[in-house]
């Protein structure tokens, strides 16, 4: 029975990840496939065994991952004994989170388990040096984003682009009506209470995030109410996680006090619907930037982290821009309001600015969707295929 190990440490990992196993049940070769690690519940829901929470992994910067470090540290040794000895895989799959990913393939790597990484670490960004460690620890990198295989084949290191999955999950067309028409069905509201202006918030899916943004976030949302009085005006929060709804739900108390009249709602999960509904998107940076951008919405992206993290991450830099959106585009095609930059004031002011400008968002519409075909790939059934390959070749490999 083939077996294969994977670790998803947070929710966009889970994401990635599960139609690769999905595409993997398709496979004749992998009939009574045993897949086990750490993932999310995506992943378990295509009959992955997930053996130490993946919530453990999913912190997000150097001062808020020293915290949960000891805990870690436990995790991965434990991990690393149990493939090494009763667990051992034919191949390990590490899905993103590259600090811990890494550390565990180049261990099974140098105990001959071939390890495949899915997401290339932000080299091209920032920590550059890490390349050195990836030729080690991994027999091939499997990348999202096109111009990431000639860096790793210039560094002599194999790679295969596989396209981003969320490009396909994505329609090319967004349908706002259908989908305000969905929301309203699950707020228990009149589909006309969403023919004004719909703005989604996303605050972030970690409670880091909650704490260091979601409070400028709904201080923006009562200053946009403010401005836009007498509109017909709709905020929509995705919840990621069961765990985040009380701090935002003590956010939403907060500024209820100050305007009772303000129509906040927090949804959970349905972040897709709540974008594919939205006239603009205020949003964490992260992942779901390239959500909102594959939706084709104008966005402001913004984020907050403890001074000595954004010190860490400003020395390390490469590029001026931190948003996926802008990366992809090798500019800054929506807005960036970091750090002391992500006031009320000045969110608000980028969110009208959207809201203002018809012309420039029918522009940014059409980058998005050149943005989009590119990214658009049968990713879960290319991953899958590099590992039955690698299982294949490892099997060769071990009976010459």
């Amino acid at each position: 029975m083939p077996k294969l190990a994977c670790v998803a440490g947070e929710p966009s990992g889970d994401l990635l990840a599960a139609p690769v196993l999905s595409a993997l049940n398709q496979i004749p070769d992998m009939s009574g496939l045993e897949v086990y690690g750490i993932g999310g519940p995506r992943m378990q829901a295509e009959g992955m065994r997930s053996d130490w929470p993946m919530e453990t992994l999913s912190v997000r910067g150097y001062v808020e991952a020293i915290r949960q470090l000891p805990a870690i540290l436990k995790l991965r040794r434990e991990l690393i004994a149990n493939l090494l000895n009763e667990g051992r895989p034919d191949v390990y799959l590490g899905i993103d989170a590259p600090d811990f990913n890494l550390g565990v393939e180049l261990q099974l790597r140098k105990a001959g388990i071939p390890t495949l990484h899915l997401v290339s670490p932000s080299i091209w960004a920032w920590r550059g040096g890490r390349i050195t460690k990836i030729a080690q620890a991994v027999e091939r990198m499997l990348c999202i984003f096109p111009f990431e295989t000639e860096i790793y084949e210039r560094a002599g290191i194999a790679a295969t682009y596989v396209g981003h999955p969320l490009a396909s999950d994505i329609p090319p067309e967004p349908n706002t009506a259908l989908a305000r028409e969905r929301i309203a069905q699950i707020l228990k509201i009149a589909p006309v209470d969403l023919s004004g202006k719909v703005i989604a918030v996303l605050p972030g899916s970690r409670g880091s995030e909650i704490e260091q943004i979601a409070p400028i976030f709904f201080d923006t949302m009562k200053l946009l109410a403010d401005r836009l009085h007498g509109e017909k005006l709709q905020f929509l929060i995705p919840v990621a996680t069961p765990r985040l709804r009380e701090p935002l739900e003590n956010l939403l108390l907060r500024v209820k006090e100050v305007n009772p009249h303000i129509q906040i709602h927090l949804m959970d999960g349905e972040a897709d619907a709540i974008l594919e509904a939205s006239d603009v998107v205020l949003i964490a940076s992260g992942t779901a930037t390239l959500q909102a951008a594959l939706w084709k919405k104008p966005m402001v992206i913004s984020y907050k982290v403890p001074w000595l993290t954004a010190q860490i991450m400003k020395r390390q830099a490469y590029m001026p821009y931190v948003g996926l959106p802008n990366i992809l585009c090798g500019e800054f095609v929506v807005p960036e309001l970091l750090q002391d930059d992500a006031t009320p004031e000045k969110l608000a002011n980028a969110v009208l600015n959207w809201l203002n400008n018809p012309v420039k968002v029918s522009e940014l519409k059409a980058r998005f969707a050149q943005m989009h075909e590119t990214l658009r790939r049968p990713t879960g059934l290319l991953v899958a295929q590099a590992v039955v390959q690698t299982m294949h070749d490892h099997q060769l490999r071990k009976n010459a």
